[in-house]
C-alpha cells in the first residue's frame, strides 16, 4: 500500500497531478479537475487541524463506524459518495492555483509527518491513528486522481 508519509510515494502523486491539465475530463462524476484539486486539499486539512468541518451528529453516529471501517479496508473507494459540506465544490476554481495547493498540502504531510497530524479525533470517523490517517488521504488521492484519469 502507498503512504504519502513515503517521500518516493508522495512524489507519485505528485507526478501523477503534474499530468493534469486545465482541460482534463472526468471520467464520472460531477466536479471538473480544478474542483477535484480543490476539493482533495479538505482531508489534507483535516489531518493537519487546520479544517474543522461541522458534521451532523447523527449521520455520524448512523454512519461513522461504518464508513470508517470500509474506507479503510483494502477495497477502493466507491464512486460518488457523499461528502461533506466543506469539500462540495460548486463553485469555479483556478487550475493552477489548485494544484499548487494541493501539492504544497502534499509535501507538507509527507515532510511533517506524523508530527504533523492534528491531536483531535477526525469529525467524522472518530479516533485515528497515524496509519488510518495515512490510508484514508492515500486512497482519497487515488480515488479522484484515477478520477481524472492519472
Amino acid at each position: 500500500m502507498k503512504s504519502l508519509f513515503n517521500w518516493l510515494d508522495a512524489e507519485e502523486f505528485i507526478n501523477r497531478i503534474n499530468k493534469l491539465s486545465p482541460s482534463t475530463p472526468a471520467l464520472w462524476g460531477k466536479m471538473d479537475v480544478a474542483q477535484m484539486l480543490h476539493h482533495c486539499q479538505k482531508p489534507l486539512e483535516i489531518a493537519s487541524g487546520s479544517l474543522k468541518p461541522k458534521i451532523n451528529k447523527l449521520i455520524k453516529f448512523l454512519f461513522g463506524k461504518r464508513a470508517k471501517k470500509q474506507l479503510l479496508s483494502d477495497v477502493g473507494f466507491k464512486k460518488n459518495l457523499p461528502t461533506f459540506a466543506e469539500a462540495k465544490i460548486v463553485d469555479q476554481k483556478v487550475f493552477d492555483v489548485e494544484k499548487a495547493k494541493l501539492i504544497k498540502l502534499i509535501k507538507e504531510f509527507q515532510e511533517k509527518g506524523i508530527a504533523g497530524l492534528t491531536n483531535d479525533p477526525h469529525p467524522f470517523f472518530g479516533e485515528l491513528t497515524p496509519v488510518e490517517w495515512d490510508i484514508l488521504q492515500t486512497k482519497h488521492l487515488d480515488h479522484h486522481l484515477s478520477q481524472f484519469g492519472v
